[in-house]
């Protein structure tokens, strides 16, 4: 497939064959992760910037690491390392950045909407690493690797069922568009407060109670609650919350045999999800990690090598 995107801002641009190409090609650089030699030089000689104006663990490394892991130069840069922090405006900071003249640019930014303000100003090709509460495209693309992984690459009929803080949760968004793109059935469940509004536009299945959602699911995923919601008047009680929407055994007993759990990360637990499940044969978190950093050297390599008629594809780096 000739790659036909500058920039990745939200999974709404993908048609299910591009998703499916993203993960095949993902999967191919998957086994090359698994070898005692890591590198291949498919990216090498371009550079690409991770600008992080949010905090991030898993998400930086690994797009640190992917771009690495294909001989691409890749240059960090936080925001308390900015000149935003002396009252640059990111516009401002984005031109200084392009007239570095790199190949990308991976940008996290609580502010919903930057990644495409970004992209609508620069050449390079700009990555969602997520902004604020609209999207986290690469997030959605590990969970389909991981899920697909599980399910040999077969989504049809599948239910899966998100938990926790949806209207804050920019993970959510992006999952529901693309389990329901790959054919898979979604259902949400948390607390009244912690929902977004309209949920009837949304293709899902709304549930109150916890034990209902699971039910039935293939897959439940956790999503991380973030505590100063507590603070803001939205959650009466943290241990209520582990009571009412916390994931337990009990629970995951009620949905499909073989089910698993997944969460984007960073966990609470006892809080999202019983600290004993979390690390059981049902978690599939830690390969959610692992996935992570094949999904983003897949989406490197197709988003810096789309403008080069030769460039190598998918099965030619030894």
């Amino acid at each position: 497939m000739q790659w036909k995107h500058k920039d990745l801002l939200d999974i709404s641009q993908l048609s299910a064959d591009e998703v499916r190409h993203v993960l095949a090609t993902a999967a191919y650089f998957r086994e090359i992760n698994s070898r005692p030699v890591k590198k291949v030089p498919t990216l090498k000689g371009r550079s690409v910037v991770l600008f992080f104006a949010e905090a991030s663990t898993r998400t930086k490394t690994s797009f640190d690491m992917a771009g690495k892991r294909l001989s691409a130069d890749t240059f960090a840069l936080a925001k308390s390392g900015s000149s935003l922090v002396k009252g640059e405006t990111l516009k401002d900071t984005a031109l200084t950045l392009q007239a570095m003249n790199p190949d990308g640019i991976v940008i996290r930014h609580a502010s919903s909407g930057a990644a495409q303000f970004l992209a609508e100003r620069l050449e390079c090709s700009v990555i969602n690493a997520g902004d604020g509460r609209h999207a986290h495209p690469t997030q959605a693309l590990l969970d389909a690797l991981t899920l697909s992984r599980r399910w040999n690459g077969d989504f049809a009929g599948k239910t899966v069922l998100i938990l926790g803080d949806i209207a804050h949760s920019r993970v959510a968004r992006s999952n529901v568009i693309l389990l329901t793109k790959l054919g898979a059935q979604v259902r949400l469940c948390g607390p009244r407060t912690l929902l977004p509004p309209r949920l009837d536009t949304w293709p899902v299945t709304v549930f109150s109670d916890l034990g209902q959602a699971a039910r039935g699911a293939d897959a439940v995923m956790c999503l991380r609650l973030q505590l100063e919601r507590q603070q803001a008047g939205l959650l009466p009680d943290l241990r209520e919350y582990a009571r009412t929407f916390g994931l337990s055994p009990r629970h995951l007993a009620l949905a499909a045999p073989n089910a698993c759990v997944l969460h984007p990360g960073p966990i609470n637990r006892g809080v999202e999800i019983d600290s004993g499940l979390a690390d059981s044969a049902e978690s599939l978190i830690l390969e959610q990690v692992e996935n992570g950093v094949a999904v983003r050297m897949a989406l490197l390599y197709l988003y810096l090598t789309r403008k080069s008629p030769d460039a190598a594809q998918p099965g030619i780096p030894a």
